[in-house]
Parts: structure tokens; sequence; C-alpha cells
């Protein structure tokens, strides 16, 4: 599959999460989409395929990964290919991305 399917297969999921969220009492705003510095070398993030999403619920910041366990779970029920920071070595919770197995 072409990187830019990939994409858009990517951002058609992100608006799921996004409606789920606010479905479910959570507010959000972006984090890093599409930056062009200060992540690792091969991040998802440079190839359009990842975000990082900051989570709120009644005016509360939630920084924890497990604040993003409710999303990062219905974000795996998505596609095979829908992955979650929260299940990475180095717990990344408000992490979404594409294809990063």
């Amino acid at each position: 599959m072409s990187l830019r399917k990939e994409q858009s297969k990517f951002t058609l999921n992100v608006g799921k999460l996004i409606l789920f969220a606010y479905t479910n009492g959570y507010e959000l705003s972006f984090g890093d989409t599409y930056p062009f510095r200060l992540h690792k070398k091969d991040s998802f993030h440079y190839k359009g395929l990842a975000i990082d999403l900051n989570l709120f619920k009644e005016e509360k910041y939630l920084i924890k990964t497990e604040d993003h366990r409710p999303l990062g779970e219905y974000w795996e029920s998505l596609d095979s290919e829908c992955t979650w920071g929260g299940r990475f070595k180095h717990k990344d919770g408000n992490h979404y991305s594409w294809g990063e197995h």
C-alpha cells in the first residue's frame, strides 16, 4: 500500500477516535501531528502516520498512560494497523499511530 493510502486510512481512523473520545465525555487537543524535529530519527510522525493527543475530562488534563487506555484500546480495535503507544516498552500513552508494530 502506498504511503498516501496509509496516511488516508490513518486519518480516517483518527477521526473515529476523536468522535469516540467526545462521545465518552473526553475533550482533546492536538499534540504532535506532523512535526519536523524533536522525535527519534525513524518516527512515524515524520511519515504522517502518528499523532499525539492531549486528553481532558471535566477540565482536567490527563497525562498518565492509564488515562488514555479507553481510547488506546478503542484505537487498536479499529484496524490491525492501529498501534497505541501505551503498549510500547517505554509507555507513550498519548501516542496513536498506524503500522508501528
